[in-house]
């Protein structure tokens, strides 16, 4: 079985239909969380998720965008894209935000935004925050996003490696247990503005990372005609 791992996607349709027409056949498709928040198309990117199928989690934005006191942590542009976000979002998409889980476990794979131990909010930005993490996995392998960084924790009798992944690059899962991040596809923050995005192949046992290129400007011209904060607006085209 093969699946499409997306996270962070933050309401850029443009960027999802660029990953989603660059992406092999696949059997189904996971997504991380932060499906909205930041970008001008919220509804749009959630439609495509369900004519998808798509199984996944909720992320801190999209609890926000219900209504929750997430938006009180978040910075001033955060919060300014929230309150639009929440006032444009239609029903629909409030019914599958509100439906998804905090955790998934699905086979082999846990799947969270933030951690195995804190689903929501916890970054995994270390590795004595990523051992912790792995010690709370209740399955072989792990999924999140949440930091928009693609990387791997990979544990191995006892000890924990780190991987940092280039587009195209393949890890081999074996028996060791690993906790990944595919990055963002809506808001890549390593210095790569491309969508990044992962394929899990269950039968070869191997994760993939994959980057893809889309129309950055046309997703700012849309930013900038709703009025969504210029640094919110300039950072696509950084990739930070």
């Amino acid at each position: 079985m093969r699946a499409l791992v997306l996270s962070d996607i933050h309401a850029n349709i443009v960027a999802l239909d660029a990953v989603l027409a660059a992406a092999p056949s696949v059997d189904e498709v996971w997504q991380l969380g932060d499906v909205v928040g930041y970008g001008p198309e919220p509804d749009a990117v959630v439609h495509r998720l369900r004519e998808l199928g798509a199984l996944g989690v909720r992320g801190n934005h999209d609890a926000a965008a219900l209504g929750g006191g997430e938006v009180e942590s978040f910075n001033l542009d955060a919060r300014r894209a929230m309150e639009w976000t929440r006032t444009t979002i239609g029903g629909e998409t409030r019914a599958w935000l509100a439906a998804l889980p905090e955790l998934l476990v699905h086979g082999d794979w846990t799947l969270v935004h933030g951690s195995p131990r804190d689903p929501t909010w916890e970054y995994i930005t270390s590795t004595p925050v990523a051992r912790a993490a792995v010690a709370d996995l209740e399955t072989p392998f792990g999924l999140h996003g949440h930091t928009h960084v693609p990387i791997g924790y990979l544990e191995e009798d006892g000890a924990l490696g780190t991987m940092s992944p280039g587009s195209g690059s393949v890890l081999e899962l074996g028996g060791r247990r690993a906790l990944l991040n595919p990055g963002s596809v809506g808001q890549p923050r390593d210095g790569i503005p491309a969508s990044s995005w992962m394929v899990v192949d269950t039968d070869a046992g191997t994760a993939s990372w994959h980057r893809t290129a889309y129309d950055i400007a046309s997703v700012q011209r849309s930013m900038e005609a709703l009025h969504l904060p210029p640094r919110l607006v300039e950072r696509l085209a950084y990739g930070l």
